[in-house]
């Protein structure tokens, strides 16, 4: 059996995709004509072709009209199932999901509901294939007047019971620094829940700086460019602030050129905690499976770095202590069976 098959059937957990940029085509192109939304394909090599994205502000457009296709509970309820089985085809036991409330709130659907439906297409892949999902609702950068409405709600009571376990910040980096969140983010850690902001993508080491500073970060969304600063690199060491890493999510936007080019292996190397994860699958054309196997082929981590970032995800997870525990113990006996099974030699 080859590497890659080994990737594929070891256990996962991943702390960084967004639901609404995990819509897989077909669904999408249902969507839109169930909806009435007109999309510039009508089918999934179209599809493929329009997700060629120019720039980060190209890429956030079509992000807006995927979110747009998304207009009723049952559309919520079916992407989070498809998701799961997604997840179980990859052997991704655990996963913290970031979605969007305003862009869903803002076109008619109430928060209550939006959160019920996304539980409900949870719990049906549960009970299909046994896979969990927490949720990691993100404010959007471009849009700071709705910032204390999604704090509110994402610190309410019924979203704590609902699985939310983190505030999120997401969108354009440019221009929204994350000190304009700085009150959101305090109201969140004052009322007990996490602030895991997404910097260091388009920006550079300034914006994992404010996202430290003001936000108070736990994790830190990309915070890839962080390499660019040396004094940043040792703070993520010293504290280690785990990173969340998407290699083909940073060459699909013109961050970094090649996966040869991106500094996942230096961060490691220099004792960053870092996580891989898939982003925006759907629209990069990619999984986790297949973040593994660049990790790996195009990037220079050997196995036992691509199991610890494995490990790293359920170590740095906003999971109970208890379930970490269960979890870790039960990803380090897999890989100790998996490697027998498929004749791979090495500690984990």
């Amino acid at each position: 059996m080859s590497l890659a098959d080994y990737i594929r059937v070891m256990p996962k957990a991943e702390l960084h995709v967004h639901l609404e940029g995990a819509v897989q085509p077909e669904t999408l192109l249902a969507l839109a004509e169930k909806n009435g939304v007109h999309l510039p394909a009508s089918d999934v090599a179209g599809l493929r072709d329009w997700y060629t994205f120019r720039d980060f502000d190209h890429f956030i457009q079509i992000y807006g009209t995927i979110c747009s296709c998304l207009q009723m509970p049952d559309d919520f309820v079916r992407i989070t199932y498809e998701f799961g089985r997604i997840m179980a085809e990859q052997n991704i036991r655990y996963a913290e999901v970031t979605w969007t409330p305003a862009a869903h709130v803002t076109n008619g659907l109430p928060w209550e509901v939006l959160l019920a439906s996304i539980n409900a297409g949870c719990q049906q892949a549960h009970a299909e294939w046994g896979v969990q999902m927490r949720w990691i609702p993100d404010i959007a950068r471009s849009s700071p007047e709705t910032a204390k409405s999604v704090a509110e709600w994402v610190t309410s009571p019924e979203a704590r019971d609902g699985g939310v376990v983190a505030l999120g910040l997401g969108g354009p980096e440019v221009g929204f620094p994350p000190e304009l969140f700085t009150d959101a983010f305090r109201l969140a850690a004052v009322r007990g829940l996490p602030g895991n902001p997404h910097a260091g993508e388009t920006v550079g080491p300034a914006s994992v700086w404010g996202a430290l500073r003001a936000l108070q970060a736990q994790r830190i969304g990309h915070g890839v460019r962080s390499v660019e600063d040396p004094e940043l690199v040792a703070y993520l060491v010293e504290h280690q602030v785990p990173l969340e890493v998407n290699m083909t999510s940073n060459l699909c936007l013109g961050v970094y050129p090649s996966y040869a080019a991106h500094p996942i292996r230096h961060l490691i190397e220099s004792g960053v905690c870092v996580t891989i994860n898939s982003d925006d699958p759907a629209l990069f054309n990619t999984c986790l499976a297949d973040e593994y196997q660049h990790a790996v082929q195009d990037c220079g981590l050997t196995l036992e770095q691509l199991e610890d970032m494995a490990l790293n995800a359920v170590r740095v997870s906003y999971l109970p202590e208890d379930e970490k525990s269960a979890l870790l113990q039960d990803f380090r006996s897999e890989y100790k069976q998996l490697r027998a099974q498929y004749g791979i030699d090495g500690a984990t």
